[in-house]
């Protein structure tokens, strides 16, 4: 009787689910930890396991590139992680954090950011997605905030707050407004660096050196988990930043050109009249 051989390669297209499939379990059981009048530690703990999910969603598709995996299941289920993991967990932790005060209007500020976070996901797969169903290589920039951006800008905040023993979290309105502001970037066509390929230049270092230097001061100032919040919140105003440029360079453009039409034009006329 032959025994059944084990195909190598087929089993290596396990591989990056397995990480994908732990990003899930860490979401899901910060939602079981949100659950039952949680306190301050569980809500930490919770945070904690959203970072990691943020780990196991950044190995798992370096994972398949280096094994040359990349597949558009791999792309579906990491989506479907997403939904989960930096989706619901974030918006369960921040409801029952902060929110919960707030009835309806929180638990529908909190479903947005879920909703947000699904379109987000829909429309980065189907731009993602070749002619030939693969998918494609990530770009310089990325449409819209990505969605463990959004979930880490909340748990940071979170992790500040336990760390200072502050009283953010009996802020609704304040948490409110930043839940929404981050379902408006996920929706909307604001393009942010995805650093996948990322050119070192004089630009590149002032602009990571700006990120160090705000993130430091504010670790300085305050406490060494706000350098995170600093972060992120500098990551969300590059984007900002260089889409405005880009609006007003193409708006410069546009008048340009239709100054030099219309002087083509004039000078036309000029030759008919003469």
């Amino acid at each position: 009787m032959k025994r059944p051989r084990l195909n190598l390669r087929k089993a290596l297209f396990l591989l990056p689910s397995l990480f994908t499939l732990s990003s899930i379990f860490c979401g899901f059981y910060a939602i079981l930890l949100c659950l039952d009048a949680p306190d301050a530690d569980a809500f930490y703990r919770a945070s904690l396991l959203i970072v990691f999910a943020m780990f196991f969603d950044m190995i798992d598709g370096r994972v398949a590139r280096l094994t040359k995996t990349q597949s558009a299941f791999g792309v579906q289920i990491d989506s479907l992680a997403d939904v989960v993991s930096f989706g619901v967990a974030p918006a369960v932790l921040v409801y029952q954090w902060s929110l919960e005060p707030l009835g309806l209007g929180g638990a529908l500020a909190a479903f947005s950011l879920v909703a947000c976070g699904a379109i987000r996901l829909a429309r980065f797969n189907v731009l993602a997605m070749g002619e030939k169903g693969a998918p494609k290589k990530p770009g310089k920039y990325i449409v819209g905030l990505p969605i463990p951006g959004a979930a880490g800008v909340l748990v940071s905040l979170v992790v500040a707050n336990h760390a200072v023993e502050g009283t953010l979290h009996r802020a609704p309105a304040i948490v409110l407004s930043v839940v929404l502001t981050l379902g408006f970037f996920m929706v909307s066509t604001i393009k942010f660096r995805s650093f996948k390929d990322l050119r070192w230049g004089w630009r590149t270092f002032a602009m990571i050196g700006a990120a160090v230097a705000v993130s430091a001061a504010a670790a300085i100032r305050f406490h060494p988990s706000f350098a995170l919040v600093a972060l992120l919140v500098c990551y969300l105003a590059l984007g900002v930043a260089e889409t405005l440029f880009n609006v007003s360079r193409g708006l410069r453009v546009g008048m340009r050109r239709r100054a030099a039409r219309r002087r083509r034009v004039d000078a036309l006329s000029d030759d008919d009249l003469d």
